[in-house]
């Protein structure tokens, strides 16, 4: 009994001093990050391929984000990390192990009331006031870091898939595109054969139409044989085989916006996930410089010993046999001030580089902003250039020279140079549409959120 009420007493002491040791520790974070933060994917094992959405021609954009955002194994990596900073809270808030011990005498210890046999000892070791709460808030800042690291792994691989899917899409017009055009230039090529066949056009001419003929088909080749390597990047992202199919996308979602430079700089600055992460590692190391002055604080040292004890060996000895139970109260002694003294310079550095980190992280990503936001309006200005004036105008040229043509009035070198500026133009008009697509999905990734749509016809 004396032993299990020395057990109980060590063990209610070490109750009693983690409540106060911890009761300014903050509350830590939910036990798991689905708690009020729902992720893009799940914990434990990768999804069935039931809950992935099916891709096929009917599949738009979001369907490839949320395959991607269900199977990546990068973003599955971003998130098991920090699931595993949230294990570590509750670690760094709790005590050492106690510690349990056991002597046996070689020989008995004579004693008035009795040869004492062996002992048995609990002690538990309590860092100084304040050191366990400390532990944890710097323990809940690390796991802050690792949530807003996957927040911004999320964020670049939906700017990654959205990139490739933009591209794909622009190969897939380019191919349409230069195959209408190489139909209509094999067109032309057969009537400057028949021309010069018949004398009325010289040799030059058929060959000039050969020539941009055979520069097209290579043009057309070359934009085919690209599907496989854009495919198979697409594919990466979703986790999928290299070689699974993916088919051409359709049509792009609406890309207008109207939003002002002022406000992107305000997202960037408050909801970037990246300058988040930093400013957590900044208040961890705070929290380190805090825990670096407890080393010149005492750890205390409670514990308590249970001796077995026979009876004395004098009979009517008063007490005899009984077992003697001790307390015992220890401390380190921090003497070595020099030492001490480094670990705070250490950890005032770290901080100092974590604030300089922050500080150069968010010149580099104002920087980006604002060439990504130049390239969005750039691309704005050559959509509305390409569609309103110079497609209209090429395309009325080409049928201009056609009619002259017919009648004689234009050389065939005419046509072709006409056919050949339709085709830069339609094909600049494409990519400008790709541009601004890949500059707009580019600053929701910046800002961390996604851009408000301008209304059809604003």
């Amino acid at each position: 009994m004396l032993v299990v009420s020395a057990l109980l007493l060590t063990s209610t002491a070490a109750v009693i001093t983690t409540g106060c040791v911890n009761r300014d520790s903050p509350d830590p974070l939910p036990a798991s990050p689905a708690a009020g933060r729902a992720p893009l994917v799940s914990s434990g094992d990768a999804p069935a391929d039931a809950d992935l959405p099916t891709l096929d021609e009917n599949s738009t954009l979001h369907d490839y984000l949320t395959y991607a955002a269900l199977d990546n194994p990068g973003l599955k990596s971003a998130f098991d990390r920090w699931r595993a900073a949230l294990e570590k809270v509750p670690q760094a808030k709790s005590l050492p192990d106690p510690k349990l011990s056991y002597t046996e005498y070689v020989q008995a210890v004579e004693t008035r009331v009795g040869p004492q046999q062996w002992n048995v000892s609990l002690a538990q070791t309590f860092p100084w006031f304040g050191t366990l709460g400390l532990q944890g808030r710097a323990a809940t800042h690390a796991a802050e870091v690792a949530r807003h690291q996957y927040e911004a792994a999320k964020l670049k691989l939906l700017y990654q898939v959205k990139h490739v899917y933009y591209e794909y899409y622009y190969l897939g017009r380019a191919v349409a595109v230069t195959e209408e055009n190489v139909q209509l230039l094999t067109h032309l090529e057969s009537v400057a054969r028949a021309r010069y066949r018949a004398g009325e056009a010289p040799h030059s001419t058929l060959i000039r139409a050969q020539v941009e003929l055979g520069k097209l088909q290579d043009h057309l080749r070359a934009l085919r044989d690209l599907q496989e390597p854009v495919v198979a990047r697409l594919n990466a992202a979703l986790n999928r085989d290299s070689e699974a199919p993916v088919p051409w996308p359709k049509e792009l979602p609406e890309n207008d916006t109207a939003v002002t430079s002022e406000q992107l700089l305000e997202w960037l600055r408050q909801g970037n996930p990246e300058l988040k992460a930093l400013d957590f590692v900044a208040l961890k190391e705070a929290d380190s410089i805090a825990l670096a002055r407890k080393n010149r604080y005492p750890d205390i040292t409670l514990g308590v010993t249970y001796i077995s004890t026979d009876d004395a060996l004098m009979p009517g000895t008063s007490e005899s046999g009984k077992d003697p139970v001790l307390a015992m109260l220890s401390v380190n002694v921090p003497i070595w001030a020099r030492k001490y003294g480094a670990v705070e310079r250490e950890a005032k550095a770290r901080l100092d580089s974590a604030l300089n980190e922050r500080r150069n992280r968010e010149n580099s990503l104002v920087a980006d902003l604002k060439m990504a936001w130049y390239n969005f309006r750039d691309a704005e200005r050559k959509i509305a250039l390409y569609e309103e004036t110079l497609i209209p105008q090429a395309d009325q040229g080409l049928k201009v020279t056609q009619e002259a043509f017919k009648t004689g009035q234009a050389d065939f070198l005419d046509l072709i140079d006409a056919q050949r500026t339709l085709l830069e133009f339609q094909l600049m008009y494409e990519r400008a549409l790709v541009n601004r697509a890949q500059r707009l999905a580019e600053l929701e990734m910046l800002v961390g959120r996604e851009m408000p749509r301008s209304a059809a016809g604003d």
